[in-house]
């Protein structure tokens, strides 16, 4: 909606969850019906980081089924001019030669972690393929790789791993400080603190009360050994390529949006100290699965039409940074 709105459009229809329910089928038809749009962006999903996909395939598979049918369905029922699909990196194989291009899908089998999501996006892509080949529709599916931004989910349970890390030091560094009014705010704004969170920043599990001093200083536990390579795009970036896609793209073939440069975990971690000035001790639970070795895609084919990200993810985490402290008060 920024993105639309700093390009000068007004006419913008919207709704949140409490409104729609995207899943069921006949609010989503009688909500086209009465709103008549004439483009749709497509990105409401059933997100989150290895975790809750791990946890809670039936549920990831399911509920994104389910809103993209709908959604593409009623679309084309109701006559839309132009509809894109947003899809996921995870929908390459698990191993993948790098840069990733986008002839790659269906080559190989997926990573496990997240196999359910990935499955249900590579459904979306299909069906928007399905529908401009019997239909002669528009409809273009876009595939973006780790995203992060303001109005992030810094739920310690559900989040992707750079919101998680900016919390997770964030949390430390309130810790080392002794602010534990702090540390209290920060679980109503964002949401409950995992017990092993409360361990490594010295907090008893049980009762949330600091322990005593021969504790040690706060740490900061991460999944896995650091060494997974991962590229980062600010939702800025994504939403400007999205609309410039929906101005100058119309073809059934997918196409990749990303920062086209990539780190590691570790260093991303770094990066993210850093910017909150957290010194707390980093602690690897190689016991936790890394997930994919690397994903990084191919953007030449977006390059070629004229499109390039501009946010540095230094200069974009630190402003994640301050987002989060002014939401946090």
């Amino acid at each position: 909606m920024r993105a639309l709105q700093k390009k000068g459009y007004s006419n913008l229809i919207f709704a949140d969850r409490q409104e729609l329910d995207l899943r069921d089928s006949k609010n989503v038809e009688m909500f086209f019906k009465q709103k008549s749009p004439d483009y749709v962006f497509l990105a409401a999903a059933k997100v989150g980081g290895i975790w809750s996909n791990n946890i809670y395939p039936a549920q990831f598979i399911y509920e994104n089924i389910a809103i993209q049918t709908n959604i593409i369905h009623a679309a084309y029922r109701n006559g839309i001019k132009k509809l894109l699909f947003l899809g996921s990196s995870c929908i390459y194989p698990k191993l993948c030669p790098q840069p990733i291009k986008e002839a790659y899908l269906l080559s190989d089998t997926l990573e496990p972690t997240n196999e359910a999501y990935a499955v249900a996006k590579i459904a979306g892509i299909k069906m928007c393929q399905a529908y401009n080949r019997q239909y002669r529709t528009h409809y273009i599916s876009v595939m973006p790789n780790n995203l992060y931004g303001p109005d992030d989910n810094f739920d310690l349970q559900t989040s992707h791993v750079l919101p998680a890390l900016v919390r997770k030091f964030h949390l430390a560094k309130l810790a080392a400080a002794g602010d534990w009014q702090g540390i209290k705010k920060d679980e109503q704004v964002f949401g409950p603190i995992p017990q092993d969170v409360k361990t490594a920043i010295g907090l008893d599990p049980a009762t949330s009360q600091p322990m005593d001093a021969s504790a040690g200083q706060p740490s900061v536990i991460l999944w896995g050994t650091g060494s997974p390579r991962r590229e980062f795009l600010h939702v800025d970036d994504l939403a400007a390529a999205c609309v410039f896609l929906m101005n100058h793209y119309d073809e059934s073939q997918i196409i990749n949006i990303g920062w086209g440069r990539d780190l590691t975990v570790r260093e991303l971690a770094q990066i993210i100290a850093g910017a909150v000035g957290d010194a707390s001790e980093i602690k690897w639970d190689s016991t936790k699965p890394d997930g994919t070795p690397r994903k990084l895609l191919d953007i030449s084919r977006l390059k070629e039409l004229g499109w390039q990200p501009k946010i540095e993810l230094a200069d974009g985490i630190r402003q994640v940074y301050r987002w989060y402290l002014d939401s946090a008060g």
